[in-house]
């Protein structure tokens, strides 16, 4: 339904647009040349129009680049903001922590108070600090591999779990294989993983059977290929099978913390054996955090073999620092509460209303997927079940244009798929004017 040639031209028109009213971040990218990508990450080259915005200011879901351009943040740093740029609880413990030392390679008192939070959450019990998500569930897939003595990690296809080595595997027609553009893999991925198709119950007791598998490491839902949600008795099975074959749960909760105070695990009443969990908890400062159940814990205390302590491969200098941990505990007990959730997803009720009268109305073969305070549109209907369908549902020159579109009218989406976020901070009327900016952009596009 959607003309190709017309949507190449629009797509060129808003490009050229986007160059014309931000000649400051345009110079700023040029000017670059000493980074690597000339940015800071190379993630960050992943943009609509040619070169990112350069950021000036940014408070609670209003963010202003070099340009002076004000925009609406959906975006929240792809989930590392959904507490709101700046929360005012967050900044003043931060600010009064570095005051007081940030790195000194001490506990804090504040660690315990979140700790005991984290398993009010999520349930599981024993709780250790890192700065990623990444780093958590790294040292997580050690501690289990340890506790069970197998080798092998199980994903769904098409997960998101950072840069995890061992994730970095799909399905394919010719069996497991690397995620295509994996980067200096340190051995074949089939040699510490396994795959499965989310929402594929038999593919998962197949890759089980071998018995070989340490823990599965999932999101409870699929985020970052956009929003896959699981269909009735798949999250259950997913449970049973586990304990059938001896293998270890792991609910990386970092996108899907966006279900609720305890993320899609206490949304949903599962019972992982390990919680993962990074972004957003720290409110803006790097934080995350892993969080073992009793019974593992007590399994690797008793591990005399194991140095936990020096240069075992767990943990980190700056992991559990003082500043972190003083960010996760306002973040969480002023910012990112239960109450604030309740707004939050009615906010994304809202937003989910909004974008999907515009899809309707214009007859397009499209789907909304919500999960809590978190949706996303995508191109079709029904939506995907799976990673890999997900995948191939993707539309690049689509995507560009409505992201390039909705920048230069001051709305920012994610800028790796079509998600949008809500914050404590986040409005109706923000709400409100993306539904009617991204209904000019499909009126456009439709217009013969």
């Amino acid at each position: 339904m959607i003309d190709r040639d017309r949507l190449g031209a629009l797509l060129r028109r808003e490009r050229a647009a986007f160059a014309d009213r931000n000649p400051r971040s345009a110079e700023e990218y040029a000017n670059a040349g000493n980074l690597f990508g000339r940015v800071p990450m190379t993630w960050m080259n992943k943009n609509a129009a040619g070169f990112p915005l350069y950021l000036a200011t940014a408070r609670g879901a209003t963010l202003t680049d070099v340009d002076g351009h004000e925009y609406t943040d959906f975006c929240l740093g792809d989930t590392a903001a959904m507490a709101g740029h700046a929360p005012e609880a967050t900044r003043k413990a931060a600010q009064e922590q570095f005051a007081n030392g940030a790195c000194a390679m001490l506990p804090t008192p504040d660690a315990a108070w979140v700790g005991k939070e984290l398993t009010r959450r999520f349930g599981v019990t024993e709780w250790s600090f890192a700065l990623t998500a990444t780093d958590a569930n790294r040292w997580a897939i050690r501690l289990l591999r340890a506790v069970t003595g197998r080798p092998k990690i199980l994903f769904n296809s098409y997960c998101y779990h950072g840069s995890v080595d061992e994730s970095l595997i799909v399905t394919s027609d010719q069996g497991p294989r690397s995620r295509e553009g994996n980067v200096g893999a340190p051995c074949d991925v089939t040699t510490t993983s396994r795959v499965a198709e989310y929402n594929d119950l038999e593919g998962l007791e197949r890759e089980l059977a071998h018995g070989d598998v340490a823990a599965v490491v999932m999101e409870p839902a699929l985020t970052n290929i956009g929003i896959v949600l699981p269909e009735p008795g798949y999250l259950e099975g997913v449970r049973e099978l586990t304990r059938k074959y001896g293998t270890y749960l792991v609910n990386d909760e970092t996108h899907t913390f966006s279900a609720g105070p305890g993320g899609a695990t206490g949304r949903w009443g599962l019972e992982p054996d390990v919680v993962t969990i990074g972004k957003a908890i720290g409110g803006g400062i790097p934080a995350a955090a892993y969080g073992l159940s009793t019974e593992i814990a007590r399994h690797i205390g008793q591990r005399t073999d194991l140095d936990l302590i020096d240069m075992g491969g767990v943990g980190g200098t700056l992991a559990g620092n003082a500043l972190s941990i003083a960010a996760t505990r306002a973040t969480l007990e002023h910012v990112l509460t239960d109450e604030a959730f309740t707004g939050m997803e009615r906010l994304a009720e809202r937003f989910e209303a909004g974008t999907k009268q515009v899809i309707d109305a214009h007859g397009l073969p499209w789907s909304v997927s919500r999960l809590g305070a978190r949706v996303e549109y995508r191109f079709a209907n029904p939506a995907p079940r799976n990673g890999t369908d997900s995948a191939k549902a993707a539309d690049a020159d689509l995507e560009d244009y409505l992201h390039v579109y909705l920048a230069n009218r001051g709305i920012l989406l994610t800028p790796f798929h079509n998600m949008a976020l809500m914050s404590p901070a986040t409005t109706e009327q923000q709400v409100d004017q993306h539904a009617v900016v991204f209904g000019a952009a499909i009126e456009e596009l439709q217009r013969a």
